[in-house]
């Protein structure tokens, strides 16, 4: 996929009598990271929720590549190769980690449910691939020793990877990624900092994340669009962007400096 992997054109979304997105334009090159930053209630979750298909536009378009998936579903949209990961963690604690992620991947699954019950040569086939794809998923993270622990063992951080690596499991073209480093320190947000960079890199996937950490920001965004109460107030490359005057006032504060501190 070459170009904008996704355009965004004059979208709202309207809540019976709030606007929570007015008319949101947006274009996310292919093979980039890009944020979208604005203080709580700016309407960043729900442009998430619009581009995935958890909830319908209620007016504008939304095309991945050349395809308007504007009226599709979410499971549609994940089929063409659209992924995300959830502001609140939605790992089945006594589930492992690989199973957490096996169970994601049920999607790709090739054989029927006859099959899978009677243990037939193609189901296991499956079964094996599927399972092999989850560790190597886990691996890349950096959780291949944790991969047969219940998800409700692990520390905070490491669920939030087991999140990522269901997500990449995917092979999806376009990961969605919101406020992946809530609850995390400073070294732990360097570290996710890094492993995004990384996920770009192998899977040469674009990456968009809604991100509260301006430090993350700076870090791993090429081009960050920036919300307040549901409108553009500015886009383009994270530096300027984050220059803008009008991002200092609404969203960093008066002093400029809170930017390497939000």
């Amino acid at each position: 996929m070459t170009g904008a992997v996704l355009t965004v054109t004059e979208l709202s979304v309207r809540f019976g009598g709030l606007l929570a997105n007015n008319e949101i334009s947006m274009l996310l090159p292919a093979q980039s990271i890009s944020a979208i930053v604005g203080p709580n209630g700016a309407g960043k979750t729900t442009l998430f929720n619009a581009i995935t298909g958890a909830i319908r536009a209620t007016s504008g378009r939304i095309d991945f590549g050349d395809v308007d998936i504007t009226n599709m579903s979410a499971t549609a949209r994940g089929r063409l190769g659209i992924a995300r990961t959830f502001q609140n963690l939605s790992l089945v604690e006594d589930l492992s980690a690989v199973d957490n992620i096996t169970v994601g991947l049920g999607r790709f699954r090739r054989s029927g449910l006859l099959s899978a019950m009677l243990s037939l040569p193609r189901s296991l086939r499956t079964d094996r691939a599927t399972r092999a794809c989850a560790r190597n998923a886990l691996g890349f993270v950096g959780l291949a020793e944790a991969a047969d622990r219940p998800a409700g063992h692990l520390n905070y951080g490491d669920r939030r990877r087991v999140e990522i690596a269901r997500a990449i499991a995917l092979a999806p073209s376009l990961l969605l990624l919101d406020e992946p480093s809530a609850g995390m320190g400073p070294s732990e947000t360097d570290e996710l900092a890094e492993l995004f960079v990384a996920i770009k890199r192998e899977f040469g996937c674009s990456i968009l994340v809604v991100e509260h950490d301006m430090t993350m920001v700076r870090a791993v965004a090429e081009f960050t669009l920036v919300l307040d109460h549901g409108v553009v107030i500015s886009s383009g490359a994270t530096t300027a962007v984050l220059a803008d005057p009008a991002v200092t006032a609404a969203y960093l504060g008066s002093n400029p400096s809170a930017a390497s501190s939000s």
